[in-house]
């Protein structure tokens, strides 16, 4: 196969690209990435000196650059290239609007201008679906009613509508996924975890939004990664895929487990005013790609979440 890998020097999509070449060494990548402030190409190591491996420097929203990838013998795209921050979009939700939604628009109209038969993997967020109740018991479905509560998400489910139009439309071979929060290596240190790693290992102080009992799901970044790839080979066109651990945790029990894996105290906790439209809570049902395509998880949560608080904190 050959595929393309937008913001494939991020967090996810250096790991995809780790993952699919370790995997299927036969494959070809071509990896898209406008190498924004949370893309480096040092995620990718080794891997960019392979012969199967090419590198292009833009963005999704620059069709000649499009243009000139598609002329390839292209199977598949995977989606990744996004602004991903919560806080950041609410500071400035410009640049989320051009990535997440009219960088979907210029790849869907660069399938159709170039005529492509391709399979594009849109790679979206458990986020869209907006927020549950803290002491529900209910999760995220596939069939649930998009309720985004903040620019990021809202950018985001406007993508994933915009595909689910194109496949219904012009017929484009499509599939979205919704995962939810992922944790491993390589990930930039505005996020959760990298943060409260980078700033307990200089015992500074670790802030904490509102009460610390938002809760979110957690899975392996691999895990992740073998998901979409059930997704690329199995999946049905112009179906949803929601991808999970049931790995609820609070923010607050999240900080105290750093903490203790790295030895600190929780005197170092510092609650901060809360974030604005902070989802409450997200737990997400991973049944339909479970019994469609055969995918669970594998990475056991505790075994390598300690493992990657372990790698961040050598590296700080």
């Amino acid at each position: 196969m050959k595929l393309i890998i937008t913001g494939g020097c991020g967090f996810i999509g250096s790991n995809f690209i780790r993952y699919w070449m370790d995997k299927y060494p036969d494959d070809e990548i071509l990896n898209l990435d406008k190498l924004t402030y949370a893309g480096n190409t040092n995620n990718l190591g080794d891997y960019t000196k392979k012969e199967n491996y090419c590198f292009y420097h833009g963005s999704i929203n620059n069709p000649k650059i499009l243009d000139n990838i598609l002329s390839r013998n292209i199977d598949c795209i995977v989606n990744f290239a996004a602004e991903s921050h919560v806080d950041r979009s609410i500071d400035n939700s410009n640049s989320f609007i051009e990535s997440n939604f009219l960088g979907v628009h210029s790849i869907l109209e660069a399938i159709l201008r170039n005529k492509k038969q391709l399979r594009l993997v849109q790679i979206s967020t458990d986020e869209v679906y907006g927020s549950l109740e803290l002491e529900s018991n209910d999760k995220f479905t596939e069939n649930r009613i998009l309720s985004p509560n903040n620019p990021y998400s809202a950018s985001k489910a406007a993508a994933d509508l915009l595909v689910k139009s194109y496949v219904k439309t012009y017929g484009i071979d499509a599939c979205i996924t919704r995962c939810s929060n992922n944790y491993g290596p390589n990930q930039y240190p505005e996020k959760l975890i990298p943060l409260m790693v980078k700033k307990a290992t200089s015992n500074e102080f670790l802030p904490l939004y509102g009460d610390g009992l938002n809760v979110r799901d957690w899975i392996y970044v691999l895990d992740h990664c073998r998901a979409i790839d059930c997704v690329i080979r199995k999946g049905k066109t112009g179906e949803i895929y929601n991808i999970g651990d049931n790995n609820e945790i609070s923010n607050k029990d999240m900080v105290k487990k750093i903490l203790r894996i790295l030895g600190k105290d929780e005197s170092l906790i510092k609650y901060v005013e809360d974030r604005l439209g902070h989802d409450r809570k997200y737990a997400i049902s991973y049944d339909k790609i479970n019994k469609d395509l055969g995918w669970y998880p594998e990475f056991d949560f505790n075994t390598f979440f300690e493992k990657t608080i372990k790698d961040m904190s050598s590296l700080y």
